[in-house]
C-alpha cells in the first residue's frame, strides 16, 4: 500500500513538473513575442517567476524521493557497517530536522503573505512560498523513511547512487 502511494505521489509530482515547465515556457514565449510586437503583456514575467519557483521545488522534491541530491560519502563509506548505519541515521536525522524547520518557517511565510496579492496576476503571494512548505515536508518524510531503513534493515545500506529507497 505504501509503495503504491509513493509511486502515485511521484507520478503526480512528475506530471505537475511537466505542466509547470510547459506553462512557464509558454509565459516566457508569450512575453517575448508580445514585447517584439511592442505590446507587452504585463503579467507574463510575474507568472513565469511563480512557475519557475514551482518547477524548482518539484525538481527538489523528485530528487529527494529518488535520492538524487549530491552526497559526499568519502568518510561514511570508510566506516564499518555498524558505524556507517549510525552515521547514516545521524545524517538523515539532520535532514529530517532541516525539512521540519523548512516546512515550519515556510508555513509562517505562507501565512504572513496570504493576504498580499501579486502585482499583475490576481493570486496571493502565498503561492510563491507554498513550495517551501512542500519541500520541507518531502525532505522530512523521506529522511524519516531513510532513518527507519537504516535502523531496521540488515545487510549493507544502499549507496546514494543506487536510486530511490523504497
Amino acid at each position: 500500500m505504501l509503495q503504491r502511494l509513493r509511486s502515485a505521489s511521484d507520478r503526480v509530482m512528475e506530471a505537475a513538473a511537466v505542466v509547470a515547465m510547459v506553462a512557464m515556457l509558454g509565459c516566457v514565449m508569450l512575453g517575448v513575442i508580445t514585447r517584439a510586437l511592442d505590446d507587452p503583456l504585463i503579467w507574463t514575467d510575474e507568472m513565469a517567476r511563480l512557475l519557475l519557483v514551482w518547477v524548482a521545488a518539484l525538481g527538489w522534491m523528485l530528487a529527494t524521493r529518488r535520492r538524487g541530491h549530491i552526497r559526499i560519502l568519502f568518510l561514511v563509506d570508510r566506516l564499518p557497517g555498524r558505524w556507517r548505519r549510525a552515521a547514516e541515521a545521524v545524517i538523515q536525522f539532520l535532514v529530517f530536522l532541516f525539512g521540519a524547520l523548512l516546512a515550519l518557517r515556510g508555513l509562517e511565510l505562507v501565512q504572513r503573505n496570504a493576504d498580499l496579492e501579486a502585482t499583475s496576476v490576481p493570486i496571493s503571494i502565498a503561492w510563491l512560498y507554498l513550495p517551501i512548505v512542500l519541500c520541507g515536508i518531502t525532505d522530512a518524510l523521506q529522511a524519516a523513511g531513510e532513518i527507519w531503513i537504516a535502523a531496521t534493515r540488515s545487510g549493507p545500506l544502499p549507496s546514494a547512487d543506487e536510486g530511490r529507497v523504497e
